[in-house]
């Protein structure tokens, strides 16, 4: 049985102490939860030629699926914390999700602010095998990072999901943890540190956002939960409203549901994102017409009758 990451803003604050003074990058190791055939620990090489280290984690499979989920978290940026979606997924699909730049197991020590810098370094997490289709996922602060990662790389993306996101007005229990986290910027563990100095200064960054989501030629779905006191619901509404897009983006209104989509039971998050992946449609097929009644009757079998 699997342990439940802790939840809540003191549960997770905690956690993020915790690891720090036990100099772990997992809150709650995934090792201990689950085996490497169901959820294991992967890394690669960051893009644009900056040759960081980035650590995720990702669900194997013994042959390449047709979709791969690919899920750029927010901040802080922990993984972890989609273990339990990740061990529900059916084997039909796979899932990769990041510690972004700058958190928990991913490189560099420092904090990477630029939005543009991240997309740029997360790029080759859209690899995907032959005849494989990505469907890309944005969740909260990485909503924005997605959307430029969709516009960087044309072909690789067949669907942007923005999964909670966050631009640039924070909620009162965000306004709350940035304020007290400003004041504490010295004291608190590095990832929680990097999550302040980065969502403070997202909102200059948007136009980048906007830009790419204007230019996107693939289907975008926004999923947020009408309780989010992280990032607005009227926020991302009024982006989906203001920005002109090639295709409309798909709001998804989640009812009682708050920031954190992923706290919840792993099968309500999964039909959310099945939901924006493109279902198979019955193969058209030729049928020949019944042909009864429309040859003409054989003239002896004519004459027959007439006689």
């Amino acid at each position: 049985m699997a342990r439940k990451r802790p939840k809540g803003v003191i549960q997770m604050g905690w956690a993020a102490i915790e690891a720090a003074a036990k100099g772990r990058t997992e809150h709650a190791p995934t090792s201990a939860d689950y085996p490497d055939h169901v959820v294991r620990r992967t890394s690669f090489i960051a893009g644009g030629g900056h040759g960081w280290r980035i650590s995720a984690l990702e669900t194997p499979r013994a042959r390449p699926a047709p979709w791969k989920i690919v899920v750029i978290t927010g901040a802080p940026s922990w993984a972890e914390y989609w273990a339990e979606t990740l061990a529900e997924l059916p084997q039909d699909r796979e899932m990769i999700v990041v510690d972004r730049p700058g958190y928990a197991g991913s490189e560099p020590r420092h904090p990477v602010t630029d939005i543009r810098v991240q997309a740029e370094a997360l790029a080759p997490v859209l690899k995907a095998a032959p005849g494989q289709k990505v469907l890309l996922v944005g969740q909260s602060y990485g909503a924005a990072i997605a959307s430029i990662m969709a516009d960087q790389n044309p072909g690789k993306v067949a669907g942007l999901v923005l999964l909670s996101g966050f631009f640039g007005e924070a909620g009162p229990t965000a306004r709350w943890l940035l304020d007290l986290g400003g004041k504490a910027l010295k004291m608190i563990p590095k990832d929680l540190r990097h999550a302040v100095i980065e969502v403070t200064g997202q909102k200059p960054q948007l136009r980048h956002a906007r830009r790419a989501l204007s230019r996107v030629n693939v289907p975008i779905h926004m999923i947020h939960g009408d309780m989010d006191d992280f990032a607005p619901l009227e926020t991302a509404e009024r982006l989906a409203e203001e920005t002109i897009t090639r295709r409309p983006i798909r709001v998804v209104r989640t009812e009682g549901a708050n920031h954190f989509l992923n706290d919840g039971p792993a099968e309500i998050l999964l039909s959310a994102l099945e939901a924006c992946i493109p279902q198979k449609t019955t193969a058209w097929t030729f049928r020949w017409p019944k042909l009864s009644g429309f040859w003409p009757v054989k003239v002896g079998a004519k004459h027959a009758q007439a006689t």
